[in-house]
């Protein structure tokens, strides 16, 4: 068992002795009173009540209602309450004096801050006249013998209650501190499990895109010059007919294969129409009513552009449905003359663009975008929304024979 959880376990022990010592105070006190006291019945049994009238005070207002002690309000009734009883209990009888053990305890439990001092301070200064007597008489010589066995009595009951409340106090910060500690390790586990996904999924989407322009450009473009020569002859022997139909079977897989690597909402359908199914997709997941406009003449775009269009264009979504609480999402598709832009815009909560955060969306998107030498710029406020927009140059797509 680890230190913390023993010093733990202490506490909770503490507590639990601390709410029951002012029920074994009072009985014994009550017991010892009623055995040894040299009052008449009539006065026994009026004492007896008031004991037993506070043990359900205390019963009632502490022990069956634990939720009324975050109450500062009730806290207060009852403790003058307690006050009240012991200063009956005490001015009636000094056996009852040691029921102030109550006192001390409940102003500790009970009240906020410096009202803990006023509490014992009331407290000792009961407790001290029931331990005297009662007060004393008109004269100076008691009086003083009084006073100086009241200010004893406070001065050591407010420093052990200093002492403990300043304990407490770095108790209950030491959990905080341990809670805080503990939460920030599991988010950081949680953000590196998320970064290494994250970072597994880019590696493969750009050793997938490796993959498809390697055989684009050498493959695909090998097969096509290929055909090109065994077409030159218009009578072409057997064997030479044979080549050229096994070249063409085999350009033919290596363009299957480039569109097996491609991103599925891209292999039978243009940036727009891909970017209309994913939009879909995410509408129908979330909730969230989203839209898609293109302006500008589209056109075919090389693979890497519009790939890169694409995952801009599902972070985004996938940011606004983790962080954005927004009620509508918009896309625009621009096609320029030399630059491609993608707009998504959310009427969600925001943030603040200059505050750093852990996430790794951003930073990817941004790393993709700027490998076409494009640029990512974020436009965002608390309250606000959010808009992100995409830049890409508009590289035409290669026309493949």
């Amino acid at each position: 068992m680890r230190a913390m959880d023993v010093l733990d376990m202490w506490e909770r022990r503490l507590t639990v002795a601390g709410h029951a010592i002012p029920y074994f105070v009072l009985v014994l006190t009550t017991a010892v009173y009623l055995v040894t006291g040299t009052d008449p019945w009539p006065t026994e049994a009026v004492n007896a009540g008031i004991a037993m009238a506070t043990g359900l005070w205390m019963l009632w207002w502490f022990t069956l209602h634990p939720d009324w002690r975050s109450r500062r309000g009730l806290m207060a009734v009852f403790f003058v309450g307690i006050l009240v009883a012991y200063a009956l209990l005490g001015l009636r009888d000094p056996m009852f004096g040691f029921y102030s053990f109550a006192g001390y305890i409940y102003a500790i439990e009970v009240l906020p801050g410096r009202w803990k001092l006023v509490g014992v301070s009331a407290t000792g200064v009961l407790a001290a006249t029931s331990l005297y007597g009662g007060f004393p008489p008109a004269e100076l010589g008691p009086i003083v013998v009084y006073l100086v066995v009241v200010v004893v009595i406070v001065v050591i009951a407010c420093t052990f209650t200093t002492v403990g409340h300043i304990t407490s106090e770095q108790s209950r910060r030491r959990k905080e501190m341990v809670a805080e500690m503990a939460a920030m390790m599991e988010e950081n586990a949680g953000l590196h499990a998320q970064l290494l996904i994250q970072a597994r999924e880019a590696g493969v989407l750009d050793e997938r895109q490796r993959l498809a322009r390697e055989i684009h450009d050498t493959l695909a473009q090998g097969f096509t010059g290929i055909i090109t020569q065994l077409q030159a002859d218009e009578n072409p022997p057997r064997h030479v007919e044979r080549a050229l139909r096994l070249a063409r079977e085999n350009l033919a897989e290596a363009r299957r294969s480039v569109h097996a690597l491609s991103p599925p909402a891209l292999v039978d359908a243009n940036l727009p129409d891909a970017l209309a199914e994913v939009v879909t997709g995410w509408t129908d997941q979330t909730g969230v009513a989203a839209s898609v406009h293109t302006t500008g003449a589209a056109r075919a775009l090389h693979p890497e552009v519009e790939v890169t269009l694409l995952r801009a264009a599902q972070e985004a979504l996938a940011n606004v449905a983790k962080h954005a609480a927004a009620s509508r999402v918009g896309l625009t598709l621009s096609y320029m003359e030399d630059v491609v832009t993608l707009d998504v815009r959310d009427d969600g909560s925001g943030f603040d663009p200059a505050v750093q955060t852990d996430g790794f969306g951003l930073i990817g998107m941004r790393q993709r975008v700027s490998r076409l030498a494009g640029a990512l710029v974020v436009e965002s406020e608390p309250g606000g929304g959010t808009a992100v927009s995409a830049s890409v140059p508009a590289i035409p797509a290669e026309v493949v024979a």
